[in-house]
């Protein structure tokens, strides 16, 4: 046998699902895994030339795959006004400024990460920004995406005012006078689409290049984009964008892209979806636009999510507003149908359990049409879910994409969202163990940039249901949590399945990729209160080191020391 180009050794190997591996190294030689051996035998596999790599107690595991984020978005936020570190409103006008003072010769303030629960009711107003940089224009979106913050002079350059009717997929905030407070929601962010500065496509390259850094410091070698389209912070082309860094090889990961459908128009995008994912084919093969993603209703937050039951106002009384669906249900069905048919995998974005429940529907009328396929759709964020939809997953061959870091009690949830809901709607909340126990797949997302890419914070979350140095009572009960096991299996394998990569990446075994995270402590070795702690030490790709931590913290070292002086 020759010998092996790699070994790692000297700590637990999880291989993708169950509990780790203990005495065992890995080999590795061509990029990828030539076998798992007794850590006792791992020097006869050794030669000259073999570099031999001390775990020193930390985790070897599978590189992690993101199921649903959006990185190029989050990459040109970074480059912008990115307000994700603000922790107060004062902070966040606090980074506002400074942005401003920095770059005085951009005209406009755009970017975005401002947290809802920072500002009264979830809606900043056009005044605080109007104070803060006069005539300046300024759009700024939320952290979730799913809304923006727009000063008086910004309004004015896109001929909004008083007179300025909601658009059927969103809502403007109102002062008494019918004026626009500030906070435009859903689809009435896009009501500055053509006054706005859009984003060249170098500069969408480099925050694509500045994303893939971040995630690889996180131990993230794939991905699913979740938005590949237009509108995504005002990129013309995310499609356009990502082959282009494919075709030069600057992209060191594997993307499956999710194609935007867009909900303004109907089936006449299902052939040009096919013809999209034809002509990418002529790229490189690790980017693949194989999939469509349907975004089914908003938010529950500003009360645009479908839920079953209609939200309730300030007094506890129901209202006539039970939330947003973007997708008629006819078209729905009709487009999932089409799509199945043609090879595609579906990923909705379903928060509300009425959303959940229609997509489901969706599914089991292409399924009744086309009969089972292998196409893996998914259905992500599922905020709430009807018990009788659960079981549903696992019938239907939909996996349940979640979004761990969200399913604990925090501002946004408890002073935003669930006194608007039905009573019980708690104990229904990112049901993921109920999921789990009716036969669901489980695959795991951050949503990124809404909330950090990191796994490893998301993995307390996931198994604690509780935020790190928080004591509430664990969302949705205790029976909702998951497994460190469970959830590691979910953002590796699970990933790695639902972006039909399960065949080469995902897993530890022989043939498979070199694509590898270390891992210290090690989390299974951890108290469940202590997970967070856990970090990425190094990630490789194909056996080699693309991210470390101990140099990259000695680089940081060195550049701060010469800063200094």
């Amino acid at each position: 046998m020759p010998h092996a180009e790699l070994i790692l050794t000297g700590g637990p190997v999880f291989t993708g699902t169950g509990e780790p591996l203990n005495d065992t190294a890995v080999l590795v030689s061509g990029g990828r895994i030539t076998g798992l051996v007794p850590a006792a035998e791992a020097q006869e596999h050794a030669g000259p030339d073999t570099r031999v790599v001390d775990l020193q107690g930390a985790l070897l595991s599978p590189a992690f795959q993101d199921a649903h984020m959006h990185p190029m978005g989050a990459g040109v936020e970074m480059l912008q006004c990115d307000l994700s570190g603000a922790e107060s409103a004062e902070e966040t006008l606090e980074l506002i400024a400074a942005y401003a003072q920095a770059y005085p010769e951009r005209e406009w303030i755009v970017g975005g990460g401002w947290s809802m629960e920072h500002f009264p009711g979830g809606t900043p107003t056009r005044q605080l920004l109007d104070e803060l940089l006069g005539e300046r224009p300024v759009v700024l979106t939320n952290r979730d995406h799913h809304g923006a913050w727009a000063s008086t002079e910004a309004m004015r350059r896109a001929g909004v005012d008083a007179s300025t009717q909601d658009p059927a997929d969103g809502r403007i905030e109102r002062e008494a006078d019918g004026f626009p407070a500030g906070t435009f929601h859903e689809g009435a962010e896009h009501l500055f689409a053509s006054v706005r500065p859009g984003i060249s496509d170098d500069f969408a390259l480099a925050g694509l290049h500045a994303a893939q850094e971040a995630l690889l410091a996180q131990g993230i070698t794939g991905w699913q984009d979740a938005w590949v389209g237009v509108g995504m912070s005002g990129i013309s082309d995310i499609d356009a964008i990502y082959r282009r860094a494919a075709a030069a090889g600057s992209l060191k990961v594997h993307v499956r892209g999710a194609l935007w459908w867009e909900r303004d128009r109907g089936m006449e995008q299902v052939e040009e979806m096919i013809a999209r994912r034809a002509s990418a084919a002529q790229h490189a093969p690790n980017y693949v636009p194989g999939t469509v993603k349907i975004m089914v209703d908003g938010v529950a937050e500003n009360h645009t999510a479908a839920m079953l039951t209609p939200y309730h106002d300030h007094s506890g009384h129901a209202t006539e507003n039970a939330g947003l669906t973007f997708v008629e249900s006819a078209l729905l069905k009709e487009a999932v149908t089409a799509l199945d048919a043609a090879g595609f995998q579906v990923h909705f974005h379903a928060l509300g359990d009425r959303a959940v429940r229609e997509s489901l529907d969706a599914l089991e009328a292409a399924r009744a049409a086309n009969g089972p396929s292998a196409n893996r759709h998914h259905l992500a964020h599922l905020q709430m879910v009807d018990e009788a939809d659960s079981a549903r997953f696992a019938e239907l061959g939909a996996a349940a994409n979640i979004q761990a870091l969200w399913a604990c009690h925090e501002e946004q949830l408890d002073v935003l969202t669930l006194p608007f809901l039905r009573e019980g709607a708690e104990a229904r909340h990112y049901p993921f163990g109920e999921l789990r126990d009716r036969g669901a797949r489980l695959v795991a997302g951050s949503d990124w940039p809404v909330s950090t890419a990191d796994p490893l914070q998301a993995l307390h979350i996931a198994v604690n249901r509780t935020a790190p140095g928080r004591d509430d009572a664990p969302l949705g009960g205790a029976a909702q949590r998951l497994t460190v096991a469970e959830f590691m299996a979910a953002y590796t394998s699970g990933s790695a399945w639902i972006n039909h990569r399960d065949d080469e990446t995902g897993s530890l075994a022989a043939g498979y990729l070199a694509d590898l995270a270390v891992i210290s402590p090690n989390p299974f070795a951890l108290p469940a209160e202590e997970l967070h702690t856990a970090r990425v030490a190094s990630t490789w790709i194909q056996g080699e080191c693309v991210y470390d931590a101990a140099a990259s913290a000695s680089a940081a070292s060195v550049a701060s020391a010469g800063g200094a002086a």
